[in-house]
């Protein structure tokens, strides 16, 4: 009978823990960000190499302090893609990161399929928003906007704990 009891209570901790796991990964380290709503959404401009707020509405985002990939950002825009390619930083290489399911509006399967069809186009957002991090905004044609943080190629290299390479910032002092 003691073997059914500890065996009970080894299974009831693990499912406890994996529902707690759970919860931590996919809720209790996202929080709201609150739109400011001048400059949450910005862009690189080709002529200056500096990131600009581009118009836009209905903005919602999430982050967490627990990493600096986990920002995912949702709106829209009324300026035209022909418009936007001709002024901002096209980004060659998005790869959008997969959002809990719970922040619906960020579809990050539908999202990569769009771009590897040409049907939206990704824009450099603010280049080193935080030391080897990007942020990726991508716009559809009918003007659904997208933005999420994504590893560039000197974080890469860096977090691997190699030296930065040349034309890379140096990494900040902890």
């Amino acid at each position: 009978m003691s073997g059914k009891i500890a065996g009970g209570i080894i299974v009831l901790t693990a499912l406890i823990a994996g529902i707690a796991m759970y919860y931590l990964q996919v809720y209790a380290f996202y929080d709201e960000v609150q739109a400011t709503g001048q400059d949450d959404v910005q862009l690189t401009v080709l002529a200056s190499g500096l990131p600009e707020p581009i118009l836009y509405d209905g903005f919602r985002a999430i982050d967490s302090d627990s990493s600096p990939i986990r920002y995912r950002a949702c709106f829209t825009t009324p300026q035209t893609l022909a418009m936007m390619t001709e002024t901002y930083q096209i980004h060659e290489h998005p790869e959008p990161l997969v959002a809990p399911g719970w922040f619906d509006c960020f579809d990050a399967k539908a999202l990569g399929k769009a771009l590897e069809d040409g049907q939206a186009v990704a824009f450099m957002g603010v280049e080193n928003v935080e030391y080897g991090i990007d942020r990726i905004v991508a716009v559809m044609p009918d003007g659904r906007g997208f933005a999420w943080h994504q590893i560039n190629e000197c974080g890469e290299v860096v977090f691997d704990g190699k030296p930065a390479p040349e034309g890379c910032p140096p990494k900040p002092e902890d």
